[in-house]
């Protein structure tokens, strides 16, 4: 599968949750995650998508952490079956 096909799925499971994940772009700051989950209740996360078996590079690597010794999750996925898991994480935060 597909990295646009495991972003899309995501997509589509946020959008059945009543919630939204636009594409988080980020012009002059690069390594940031993908997308912005914004859940019901205000239960939000980034979370970087890749393809079957690929990692972040390192510049993602440093942004993710940066994004969380600030307090916000984020998570890297790269399979669609955690998208349940993760998104019933995030809503129980």
């Amino acid at each position: 599968m597909r990295e646009k096909a495991i972003e899309a799925k995501l997509v589509k499971s946020v959008k059945v949750m009543g919630g939204i994940a636009p594409k988080f772009v980020s012009p002059g700051f690069d390594g940031m995650p993908d997308r912005l989950l914004l859940l019901p209740g205000r239960n939000f996360a980034f979370v970087e998508v890749k393809a079957p078996g690929m990692k972040p590079r390192p510049l993602q690597v440093k942004r993710k952490r940066q994004l969380e010794a600030l307090g916000f999750s984020v998570y890297v996925i790269n399979d669609e079956g955690q998208i349940g898991g993760m998104l019933n994480e995030i809503r129980a935060t």
